[in-house]
């Protein structure tokens, strides 16, 4: 009797091992550019963890972000809704998406995830309708208000709404401190997945670098990589594209440590992680010689073909990002896509993966993709719009329009990538299909709320003015 009373039990804790759904982290890097990496060819940056990655899993040639921009980007990908449906479209930095939004870690919450969130919020600063303790998240660490990510040494940090003093750092030099946050950020990341390494859990890092005020304290390794160069890249500091250069390498080596932590706890072969960049590369240092910016993070080194313009932009440059996924043994090892997809796909995705139902969105799952299977289905239109700016993509087409008194432009982006030769007169039929299409993806905001406007406000740094 008691031996198979044990049988039983043994049978019991196989199947909840073998049923054990598996655990999701989402990194993604803030301003990445699309060749911003070595293995995409970069002559002056080092990321050899990141080549490492996308040697194990699958790389996405022709993945778009959500939004040109920190906070609309970051709502699009929270919620699965493009910027004509997002109830958060600016990127003002404290403005928020409505209470009751469903986001990625509401949905994952109910599916018996723990959620933690560590690095830039973005989608409601504290005191408003968006924070991400209302939003699915038993845990967050970092910056709601995007703004206040502007400084690497803030005097504080928040962790579920509470402030957390960071020793030696004041507002006084954004530049300057003893603590460094993205340090606190990646502790609390790994703090994170060991403790909860026994259960699923999604773990969403949305880090800052390699954007924002370029501070690094002076003993950090990858600093030690760059301090010495004689780069001249018409810097509005001397440091800053070196400092650029380090921060990339240190989420880069960070990354390493969490592709080992999770060999180490034996969970590596049931755990997904992606890794992208949440808009468009900005070309920061330019001068004579580096005319696209000192890492030339929209220029394909190779071919000399540039994305048109960068952050902010509704052109390809301000919306084409790197994007990889891993998986063991379900994502082929060393695999390419040149699938179309953007934010709006990562929710209906993720709940692919945990196998749940996944809240109304205006993305399509990428997982027959991710797993190299039949079905994959295809967008009848990717939308956007910035502001003044509106953009769609049909296909090979791409319409764009600055604002509402210009005209609007039309591309072929298989046979115009910089999206330089304006074809919109000689193809009146299906720029008025993608203009109606535009009409009818746009709809009025239904904004988020501010409920305590001096809370809302206190996270910012003291030289950005309030309204």
């Amino acid at each position: 009797m008691k031996k198979a009373l044990l049988i039983i039990f043994f049978l019991i804790g196989f199947n909840t091992m073998a049923e054990k759904k598996p655990n999701i982290i989402y990194l993604m890097l803030d301003e990445w550019g699309y060749f911003e990496t070595s293995h995409m060819k970069n002559d002056y940056l080092i990321t050899p963890n990141i080549d490492k990655f996308a040697t194990q899993g699958m790389q996405f040639t022709n993945a778009y972000a959500g939004a040109p921009t920190c906070g609309p980007t970051r709502a699009v990908l929270l919620t699965g809704l493009h910027t004509g449906h997002t109830s958060m479209r600016s990127n003002d930095g404290y403005s928020a998406i409505r209470e009751a939004e469903p986001t990625l870690g509401s949905m994952l919450k109910k599916e018996g995830y723990v959620t933690g969130g560590f690095g830039k919020w973005g989608v409601g600063a504290r005191g408003t309708s968006g924070v991400p303790e209302k939003h699915g998240f038993d845990e967050f660490f970092g910056y709601y208000d995007q703004v206040h990510a502007h400084t690497y040494f803030p005097e504080y940090l928040i962790h579920n709404g509470k402030e957390v003093p960071l020793k030696g750092n004041s507002n006084q030099d954004r530049y300057k401190g003893e603590t460094h946050a993205q340090d606190e950020i990646f502790e609390q990341s790994i703090k994170f997945i060991k403790k909860n390494k026994d259960v699923p859990f999604f773990c969403y890092l949305p880090w800052t670098p390699p954007h924002g005020h370029w501070g690094i304290k002076k003993d950090d390794p990858s600093w030690q990589l760059f301090k010495d160069k004689n780069w001249s890249a018409g810097q509005s500091k001397d440091t800053d594209a070196k400092v650029y250069a380090a921060f990339m390498h240190m989420v880069d080596r960070q990354l390493g440590e969490i592709m080992s932590l999770l060999k180490e706890l034996d969970i590596d072969d049931n755990t997904v992680v992606f890794l992208c960049g949440d808009n468009g590369g900005e070309p920061y240092f330019k001068n004579e010689e580096h005319p696209h910016g000192f890492f030339a993070p929209n220029l394909n080194p190779e071919t000399g073909e540039r994305f048109r313009a960068g952050k902010g932009s509704l052109y390809d440059g301000g919306l084409k990002i790197p994007m990889y996924a891993r998986w063991p043994g379900k994502i082929k090892a060393g695999s390419m896509s040149d699938h179309m997809f953007y934010f709006p796909d990562i929710m209906p995705t993720l709940a692919d993966i945990a196998k749940t139902d996944s809240p109304k969105t205006d993305g399509l799952s990428i997982l027959p993709t991710l797993l190299n299977k039949e079905g994959q289905e295809e967008h009848k239109y990717l939308y956007w719009e910035y502001y003044r700016q509106t953009a769609l993509r049909m296909g090979d087409w791409k319409l764009y329009r600055k604002r509402k008194e210009s005209s609007w432009e039309l591309y072929n982006i298989s046979k115009d990538i910089e999206e330089l030769n304006d074809i919109a007169k000689s193809n009146p039929d299906i720029l008025k299909q993608m203009i109606a299409i535009t009409e009818q993806a746009h709809e009025d905001i239904r904004p988020g709320v501010i409920y305590d406007k001096e809370l809302a406000f206190k996270d910012r740094p003291k030289h950005i003015k309030k309204k």
